[in-house]
């Protein structure tokens, strides 16, 4: 069993005062931003517990953010792993309850292996907006990929051009704040399954991966992530230890996020709006593209002088 989600103890949306200003004219009325406060993740194993990132994030389905940053990071591989997530002791006096609304603690089995902390260093604290990463990095993720994404599954250039009014119209926080990212996974017949918002990008994609590891959902072989930014690194690193086969964004990629698409074999879609995207890794996976191919390699061959 799943451990049980974690009550939210904060709201993800702020209200706020603002003056508008239109015409010359300002008008004093309320507003709603999307919340952000700092979230401490702790590991607690074997009887020792340490604090292993804290980062931004918008309050809610944090138990989901912290497995889904555990998982992405290598820490967990099975969701049975994790036997509890929970809050500190809310007792203690003034202001505990403020610190325990921004502190969740995961909880391994006895069996699970001593997890190798070092990798975390780089996220002790972490923006919203956090990731730091390199060309190094790929090679430790080849050791790390738990798996070889299959050859599928085959979607449509019409069906991907659908993805991200569906996500729209799911985003509840941000057609009230208009302030926070989103990640959605959908199945390969485009059938919306989860949305997922926080102020970070990475904070979303790891609430929503988080939700399918602790559903038992894992490997993604034959599903879709769209994310509502760019697409980097990080984010691709996420969605190949998912097993993600089609990861679009609504904007753009970053190179090394194409190069890992490359080695990985993830279809990378870019500036996914309207009846218009790019393709940038995984052509095949695109129903009728094939015919794309041999025209795009001709471009890249190297010109040879006469």
């Amino acid at each position: 069993m799943p451990p049980k989600p974690l009550k939210p103890t904060k709201p993800s949306q702020t209200s706020v005062r603002r003056f508008r200003f239109e015409a010359g004219r300002g008008v004093d009325e309320p507003d709603e931003l999307a919340t952000e406060e700092p979230l401490e993740i702790r590991l607690r194993h074997r009887g020792l517990e340490r604090v292993v990132a804290v980062t931004m994030r918008t309050p809610g389905a944090d138990a989901e953010l912290a497995a889904g940053f555990l998982l992405a990071e290598g820490v967990v591989a099975r969701p049975e792993q994790i036997v509890a997530v929970d809050r500190p002791s809310e007792a203690g006096g003034a202001g505990a309850d403020e610190e325990a609304a921004n502190v969740v603690t995961v909880e391994l089995g006895e069996s699970v292996p001593v997890p190798e902390l070092a990798t975390l260093e780089r996220h002790f604290f972490a923006t919203s907006a956090c990731g730091v990463c390199g060309k190094a990095g790929l090679e430790t993720l080849q050791l790390r990929a738990p798996w070889t994404l299959p050859d599928g599954p085959l979607l449509g250039a019409e069906l991907l051009a659908a993805l991200p009014d569906r996500l729209r119209a799911a985003q509840g926080l941000f057609a009230t704040t208009g302030g926070l990212h989103a990640a959605a996974l959908f199945d390969a017949q485009g059938e919306l399954l989860a949305v997922r918002e926080d102020v970070g990008r990475h904070n979303a994609l790891d609430k929503l991966l988080g939700w399918a590891f602790l559903d038992h959902r894992m490997p993604l072989f034959e599903h879709v992530v769209l994310v509502s930014g760019r697409s980097s690194y990080e984010i691709l690193q996420k969605c190949l230890v998912a097993g993600v086969p089609v990861v679009c964004a609504v904007s753009a990629p970053s190179s090394l996020a194409v190069e890992l698409a490359e080695r990985f074999g993830i279809t990378l879609i870019g500036f996914l709006r309207g009846d218009r995207f790019n393709v940038y890794s995984g052509l095949e996976r695109i129903v009728g593209a094939a015919a794309c191919a041999p025209s795009r390699r001709r471009r890249l061959l190297p010109i040879v002088p006469g």
